[in-house]
């Protein structure tokens, strides 16, 4: 046992007279199994006949009937050559949680939570969708009476997606993140709720993509969501909840960096050269490949959208600049781009984060529908993918259906960030814990046991009960192991006299 652990004799007059009384009661025992040599050796030479048999047969003998009923000699299946396996690793991009992973996401998850807390965060969860399926999973409205939403959802979201029919013929998508579940659910609540909304939400995403470290085709999401607050304070809002966090688990500055940027950087640049609006989503998305192609190839794409070389290499020499101070150089101080991350670097250093960002005007975001300031986590040793990323959406509604409303948001995955923790070395060590351990000394105090159990749980206690007859070696082994405060005997003498060890 633990060091911390205690031995404890008590008096609780935990049990009843009744109980103690049923437990005393006398117990019919099962008559004995007889077991009836063979007879003869032609009884061995059937069975040995009978196993090269395809089918199990039933060999009986006329000379073997007790009370009516005939025995006889069941012969083995045959044993095969070999035992197809099955693959016991889950689908590729997925996870299993064994109980120690189980309790480290638990720990992760609670981090979030405490952290919405702290910011007085309403949670909201989506699990319904038309087509009845029984799925917390499966929660876009990609319905047959609206077959072009999959794909109009897919193109704006820019991201593949696990797409399928349900037996009722309707097409469904596994999720692939949780801000249009929020847009949806910002609709369908309407009016009946009052502006500005904070809400967050913890769920399971899917995307099939490649995958690398940090990225898998599932992982859980941490949300947060401003709606209906127009001015830069949410975004500043959003960033202080991560970095609060970060440093709740132990990174500070020098570990994890956040790269700001405007779309409307990209939009104003793209006006001076009369590129076509309808382009803005297709050019946002292949400046999100910086980091993962070459500039030739940056530039092969840009063309094939129909871009002109000049308008290429001004986009390039605007997205190269690293300071506020020579963007505002380039376009000048009366944009919006250039005023909005003026006034968010000034909160930031109200906040008290202003070491946590730096403006880097590559940053643009692969999903379509952002139209303001967005922002990434980073490594900055740059092992990992970006650990988070968010940014405005003020035109995601009426993707939907709905009205426009201004709103900012952030996901967060699980997978990158316990990446991160393991690479600094501030994973915790979760070992498992429990209050009481509660074991009966005799097979007859079974009973006793489970009513010892039962009252310590209705107080709020946890107990681990040992449902077998085990010895004091094993009892005390599994005490240690789980970090048990109390072990609880219950023994015979001690019982009678309503005492317990």
């Amino acid at each position: 046992m633990p060091a911390h652990a205690s031995l404890l004799i008590l008096k609780p007059s935990l049990a009843t007279t009744f109980l103690r009384s049923s437990l005393s009661s006398a117990v019919v025992p099962l008559p004995p199994l007889h077991l009836r040599p063979f007879r003869n050796a032609r009884n061995l030479s059937s069975l040995s006949s009978a196993a090269s048999s395809p089918m199990p047969s039933l060999v009986p003998s006329s000379s073997d009937n007790v009370g009516g009923c005939r025995s006889g000699v069941i012969s083995p299946p045959p044993i095969e050559d070999s035992v197809q396996k099955i693959d016991v690793n889950p689908p590729r991009g997925t996870r299993d949680f064994p109980p120690e992973d189980l309790r480290l996401r638990n720990w992760l998850f609670d981090h979030f939570r405490e952290e919405m807390e702290d910011y007085r965060l309403t949670g909201y969860w989506s699990d319904r969708f038309r087509g009845r399926l029984d799925s917390k999973k499966l929660i876009f409205r990609c319905l047959s009476r609206r077959p072009c939403l999959l794909e109009k959802l897919a193109r704006r979201l820019e991201i593949r997606l696990y797409c399928f029919e349900d037996r009722g013929n309707r097409r469904v998508a596994l999720r692939p993140e949780l801000t249009p579940s929020l847009a949806r659910l910002v609709i369908q609540k309407g009016k009946s709720v009052s502006l500005p909304l904070k809400w967050f939400a913890l769920g399971q995403c899917w995307r099939y993509e490649r995958m690398t470290r940090g990225r898998r085709r599932e992982h859980y999401q941490w949300n947060m969501d401003i709606i209906g607050v127009p001015g830069v304070m949410a975004e500043a809002e959003l960033i202080s909840a991560i970095v609060t966090f970060f440093k709740q688990v132990g990174i500070t500055a020098s570990d994890v960096g956040f790269k700001v940027s405007s779309r409307k950087v990209l939009q104003e640049v793209l006006r001076c050269y009369f590129v076509p609006e309808n382009l803005f989503g297709k050019v946002c998305v292949v400046i999100d490949k910086m980091e993962k192609i070459s500039i030739d190839e940056i530039t092969k794409e840009l063309k094939s959208l129909g871009m002109s070389e000049e308008a290429i290499n001004e986009l390039l020499q605007v997205l190269s600049v690293k300071s506020l101070e020579k963007l505002e150089e380039i376009l000048g101080a009366a944009g919006e781009a250039v005023a909005d991350l003026k006034q968010l670097f000034f909160l930031a250093e109200k906040f008290g984060y202003s070491e946590w960002i730096e403006f880097d005007a590559s940053v643009v975001r692969g999903l379509a529908y952002y139209t303001g300031i967005v922002f990434e986590g980073f490594d900055r040793e740059r092992k990992l993918r970006a650990i988070c990323g968010g940014g405005r959406y003020d035109h995601l509604l009426s993707t939907f259906g709905g009205d426009d409303i201004p709103a900012c948001g952030f996901g967060f995955g699980d997978a990158v960030i316990i990446e991160l923790l393991k690479e600094k070395e501030l994973l915790p060590e979760l070992s498992l814990q429990v209050e009481n351990i509660v074991c009966a000394l005799d097979l007859h105090l079974q009973g006793a046991a489970a009513a010892v159990a039962t009252r310590l749980r209705e107080k709020g206690r946890s107990v681990d009960l040992v449902l077998e007859s085990k010895p004091l070696k094993w009892v005390f082994k599994r005490a240690a192991r789980t970090n048990a405060q109390r072990l609880i005997l219950v023994g015979n003498s001690e019982w009678e006299k309503d005492e317990l060890v």
